[in-house]
């Protein structure tokens, strides 16, 4: 069924669904909601490490908003993404399949013919917002996936990756707020996708002088993380300079995580609002972004100072972004829904992953009509504080016809074989959560069934995939 199809069925099926109504809710902007579906806002770090925040345990992060979310609501220690890189990320998240389904890449041609989340929850009566990192195709005009809001909607100009006085997100979040301003009665669905900690990391010095009191002591740390520390002096960098730089420009993502929970306070939303905050991969390596053939010192000098900052904190795990090891694809997740969500709570038993997004909030939301075909599971009742495994592995692969599958199922985490050089893995990441001891000739038997697994899957994805659009003022909903 084409996009449009769907989506026509999928509105009416909505506009049937009986709703409870709540009394009627005088808002502070002056609006009446009577409609007692929650609201969502969705907040997605880039780049933001696992160990990164003080809830998480960095034994130096400073991250009081996010920490008292985190208090307020429930963490979970097994939540992943489904890349581990922007696009493919936020693909997962959007249309709850996996990136390797797709054959033209998602940031050049958009989702295509998919139907996202944003577009059912549009058609389902939400006003629907998005500000802040995009990544999802060539356009951001409003309309696109159903979006009422999106960057070219707000009259608040765009921010500037280096330093900035009041934090290198805080533009991003000026423009949520001026979403959350002009509301009406209907209940809405934001996306708020910052850029912190991505490189490069150059926070203003106001933010640096909050750490001045540390000194990193490095036997805090895992093996992983000290390997960072060594490639940061390799660069002429201070270990301890430099973590104070990286936990600066956090620290200003927290304080414009509290502006905005403070708005919605204001506003009278809290209550009726899921707050959702998480990562789209694992932290960025130290050196991450020098240009094939470019030294550091090179025509460039000033990557080596912004490269040596790159310190986010993968810990307890390996890896990192452009990995799937756990340091990759293993990241933060918070909820708050008060007086739904569990307050207080951490959840370490569940596995649960950004590709369950779409059919979880359909599923709040009192969407039924969903496409059938979709990766993910709801696990609404997982948010809502139930224990259980999930029903689905959960797969991971480049848009490449010779990339190698790995799956989480249980836990067992396998890694495909895809040559004698290249032998395969497998890992009980309940117990080996560094990754580092391949157990797959014990369990020959384990591997077998995962071989079937992803030979299934395989089967499923294109035979070829194609990046970089030729045209990109084609928007991201043209057929070809």
């Amino acid at each position: 069924m084409k996009r449009r199809d769907f989506l026509k069925s999928a509105g009416a099926l909505a506009a049937g669904f009986a709703f409870p109504l709540a009394t009627a809710n005088q808002l502070k902007n002056g609006a009446v909601r009577t409609d007692s579906r929650p609201n969502f806002v969705f907040i997605f770090a880039d780049d933001l490490g696992y160990g990164d925040l003080g809830c998480y345990g960095h034994p130096y992060a400073r991250t009081p908003h996010l920490d008292k979310l985190a208090s307020e609501g429930t963490l979970f220690k097994h939540a992943y993404v489904t890349g581990a890189t922007c696009c493919p990320s936020r693909t997962g998240v959007m249309t709850g399949r996996y990136p390797a389904r797709f054959r033209r890449y998602m940031a050049d041609y958009g989702f295509r013919d998919r139907v996202t989340v944003t577009e059912l929850l549009k058609d389902a009566g939400y006003r629907t917002g998005h500000v802040g990192k995009w990544h999802m195709g060539p356009t951001t005009k409003p309309g696109v996936y159903g979006l009422d809001w999106t960057p070219e909607s707000s009259s608040v100009a765009g921010g500037n990756k280096h330093a900035s006085e009041r934090g290198r997100d805080a533009y991003v979040f000026d423009q949520a707020l001026e979403f959350l301003e002009q509301l009406d009665d209907k209940p809405f669905y934001l996306n708020v996708w910052g850029h912190i900690s991505h490189f490069p990391v150059n926070p203003h010095e106001r933010f640096v002088k909050r750490f001045e009191d540390i000194t990193v002591d490095e036997s805090l740390f895992s093996a992983p993380m000290r390997e960072k520390f060594d490639q940061c002096r390799e660069l002429g960098g201070n270990v301890t300079e430099s973590m104070r730089k990286y936990l600066g420009d956090v620290s200003s993502l927290d304080d414009d995580v509290g502006r905005l929970l403070k708005k919605l306070d204001e506003l009278g939303l809290r209550d009726n609002t899921i707050v959702v905050f998480a990562s789209d991969q694992g932290p960025a390596p130290v050196n991450l972004e020098v240009p094939k053939g470019h030294k550091l010192d090179n025509r460039r000098p000033e990557r080596r100072e912004y490269a040596r900052n790159m310190l986010g904190s993968m810990q307890p795990f390996r890896g990192g972004k452009h990995t799937f090891l756990e340091g990759g694809v293993h990241t933060p997740f918070i909820i708050c829904w008060p007086d739904k969500v569990p307050a207080g709570r951490v959840n370490h038993t569940s596995v649960i992953s950004m590709i369950d997004w779409l059919p979880t909030i359909s599923k709040l939301a009192g969407i039924e009509n969903i496409p059938d075909d979709l990766d993910g599971e709801d696990i609404s009742d997982i948010w809502l504080g139930a224990t259980r495994t999930r029903r689905t592995p959960l797969f991971w692969r480049l848009s490449n016809k010779y990339a190698a599958t790995v799956v989480r199922d249980g836990d067992w985490k396998y890694v495909e074989a895809r040559s004698r050089r290249i032998p395969g893995a497998l890992y009980d990441v309940s117990r080996d959560i560094m990754e580092a001891d391949n157990v797959a000739g014990k369990h020959p038997d384990i591997v077998k069934r995962f071989q079937k697994m992803v030979s299934a899957f395989e089967a499923e994805l294109p035979t070829e995939y194609v990046r970089g659009n030729p045209d990109r003022r084609k928007t991201a909903n043209t057929e070809q």
